[in-house]
């Protein structure tokens, strides 16, 4: 029965019932941490087993004979750039490899969108009420470094294939909207995929703003859980159809591929915007870590490599993904008070609870013991109109613990949902 069609006596017995399993399980004493998407010891043990030949001074001269440990190389050695080139359907020289933070590329990018502009605009900074269009719910640290630029953000909800593209073609007609953050396959927090015909609307904006770049965070490429993953359009191919290249900038790393700390990343963009990014670098950085590069290009010599290394991945976080999505479904279906999408890949799921009480089951999970990311963090300034969304990282615990902490969770969805409810 949901919830809103028990009568008041039923709702407060309903209430009675959660708050007796809560207290219950706030006496365990928990401790278990699902604030981040962090790779689980057995995930980077897998990557260690990469690495364990490839790290002699032999291998210090990649195969066109620079020795890695100078200097030299600020574009990345070619292997790896033809690496994320390969695995992002992009020519090599489209392609700038950075360290192990592709979030520190991001953020980077969009400083010089400020400081010095970017197409031979005036600088954002300069340009009174600029906004950024940020897609919600999404990743916090994509706000964080918006909000830190001073930049205005302007929500557009994410739908079942991706942002309201009506929306976003009606806001893009402002020329104070610089550009929008993506995470167009499974997106944080929601495990969404972009559909051909969101991507392929993209590509066709028109934005007023000439100097509009879309940060097309392409993070979970390859983090299928299943064989079959869901499929994205290269962003690049349908933009060259209306010579519309210029206005996106995609980012990858192999943060969650080999090691979360010490990765590489890539940025990947158009002949002009490569060229404004280069410049931009020489002046700030002599080379990345080039041995790093070498490191990770021949641990990972090729896809197929890469994939085989990947459903590794996937065999480690199916299970983990699936006992959170079991516990959901027992408990929470069927009441009214919660939705979720079943991902097909990537690193979260997203809960939704539907009468405003997000905020109050994330204290009560905090309080129990359940580290949690903050409720709202998924949405621009900390702040969720709803107060509905709850970020899930099943990745780090164990299956046994994840069972525990979305049983606390429901529990406490149920609790804070029927309070609400009592009012």
């Amino acid at each position: 029965m949901e919830l809103r069609d028990m009568t008041r006596q039923e709702l407060e017995a309903f209430a009675a019932a959660q708050q007796k399993e809560y207290d219950r399980i706030d006496a365990l004493g928990l401790e278990i941490n699902m604030a981040r998407g962090k790779p689980c010891p057995k995930q980077l043990d897998a990557s260690e087993a990469l690495f364990k030949d490839v790290y002699s001074v032999a291998s210090y001269i990649d195969d066109d004979g620079l020795d890695t440990r100078n200097y030299g190389g600020l574009y990345g050695i070619e292997a790896a750039r033809a690496f994320f080139g390969e695995l992002l359907d992009m020519p090599s020289k489209n392609v700038i490899v950075g360290g192990s933070a592709s979030l520190q590329l991001m953020y980077d990018f969009l400083a010089q969108c400020c400081l010095s502009g970017i197409g031979g605009c005036v600088p954002w900074s300069q340009q009174p009420g600029a906004k950024f269009l940020c897609v919600v719910p999404g990743y916090d640290r994509h706000f964080a470094i918006t909000e830190y630029l001073g930049l205005e953000m302007v929500n557009v909800p994410i739908l079942e294939d991706g942002p309201d593209m009506d929306l976003v073609e009606e806001l893009v007609k402002d020329a104070r909207v610089k550009g929008m953050f993506c995470v167009p396959k499974y997106s944080n927090p929601d495990g969404i995929t972009y559909s051909d015909a969101v991507v392929q609307r993209l590509a066709r904006l028109e934005p007023a703003a000439k100097d509009f770049r879309v940060i097309w965070d392409n993070a979970y490429l390859v983090h299928d859980l299943y064989d079959e993953g869901d499929k994205l359009l290269n962003i690049f191919t349908e933009a060259a159809k209306y010579g519309h290249e210029d206005y996106f900038v995609e980012f990858a790393s192999t943060s969650k591929i080999t090691f979360a700390g010490a990765g590489i990343s890539c940025v990947c963009a158009s002949d002009a915007n490569i060229a404004a990014i280069g410049k931009r670098m020489y002046y700030q950085i002599i080379s990345f870590d080039k041995m790093n590069q070498l490191r990770h290009v021949r641990a990972i010599p090729d896809m197929a490599a890469l994939k085989a290394h990947m459903r590794r991945h996937a065999d480690i976080l199916r299970p983990k993904f699936d006992a959170v999505l079991e516990v959901l479904e027992s408990e929470l279906s069927g009441l009214g008070i919660a939705r979720w999408h079943k991902p097909m890949g990537g690193y979260f799921i997203g809960l939704k609870v539907d009468v405003g009480s997000a905020k109050y089951a994330g204290v009560l999970c905090k309080d129990a013991g359940l580290t949690l990311t903050n409720v709202g963090a998924a949405f621009p300034y900390g702040f969720d109109p709803e107060d509905c969304e709850i970020r899930i990282a099943p990745s780090y615990p164990s299956e046994d613990d994840l069972r525990l902490a979305t049983h606390l969770l429901c529990t406490a969805v149920k609790l804070a949902a029927a309070r609400e409810l009592l009012k």
